[in-house]
């Protein structure tokens, strides 16, 4: 395999996650699959850690900025830290019971769920381009000051960050649509709160992986030096691209490259 590839993919997949705001795990880790044929369970742990890193950095920045609801982000992080910590605890007992078909499991698991995410995505661009006006039923909007909000907020975050501990995938699409949907964020916070609680998730995330002994820095430190030049240029250019075209292109590509993952 020609590592010194990796920084190069890893640079434009970080200009399209900065330019549309797509998951880079749903690019890098089956970029790492496919085109340097990795094994699935050392691509997914090392695009864990791999994008921690992002994560903090854009997190430390918003925060500065005061552009992040906090207490969002505390109810969410109670709810898929230890949900994610799940996820990594059920990754290790497949590789305990059956460590010959830990990557196969994780290669269909990591399917479904750039299916699932991706679907759901489209399913959104495609209302609001051609339905803008379409009035769909609201889902009850979560109130953080009852028990019945944090109990709530906890644990859509324990589900989901269980799928971002087998996958790495979701940390950032999944909440952002949660965040839309039940806390009803503005945008100045929407993305500072979903870049800080995937910062915290990913942050313990990454450590449940590093004991399952399939992180590989021969891949992360490439990943690093790629796409974070390149996550830093898409989120300049963004303003002068077409973003819709865009986004459905990349859409495509993912439905695509998740059904490969699945069959």
């Amino acid at each position: 395999m020609d590592f010194l590839l990796l920084p190069f993919f890893s640079f434009l997949v970080g200009i399209i996650v900065g330019l549309t705001g797509v998951g880079g795990a749903s690019l890098i880790t089956p970029m790492l699959i496919f085109v340097f044929q990795v094994p699935p369970a050392v691509a997914v742990s090392s695009d864990v850690v791999a994008a921690t890193l992002m994560k903090v950095v854009g997190s430390i920045k918003h925060w500065q900025q005061k552009t992040l609801d906090l207490q969002t982000v505390k109810w969410l992080a109670l709810g898929s830290v230890p949900g994610s910590l799940v996820g990594v605890g059920i990754l290790h007992l497949i590789k305990q019971q059956k460590e010959h078909q830990l990557n196969h499991i994780t290669l269909h698991l990591l399917g479904l769920t750039i299916l699932l995410v991706t679907v759901l995505a489209l399913v959104q661009m495609l209302l609001l381009t051609f339905f803008p006006n379409l009035h769909l039923p609201e889902l009850p909007k979560f109130d953080l000051t009852t028990q019945l909000g944090r109990l709530q907020t906890i644990s859509i975050g324990a589900f989901l960050g269980c799928i971002v501990g087998l996958t790495s995938v979701a940390s950032g699409s999944m909440f952002a649509l949660v965040l839309i949907t039940f806390f009803r964020l503005d945008a100045k916070k929407l993305v500072g709160t979903d870049i800080s609680q995937a910062a915290i998730l990913l942050l313990f995330t990454a450590v449940g992986h590093l004991t399952l002994g399939t992180v590989d820095w021969s891949l992360v430190l490439p990943i690093w030096l790629g796409s974070v030049p390149g996550v830093l240029l898409g989120a300049k250019i963004c303003q002068s691209v077409p973003q819709k075209p865009l986004r459905f292109m990349v859409y495509f590509i993912l439905m695509m490259v998740s059904a490969k993952l699945v069959y």
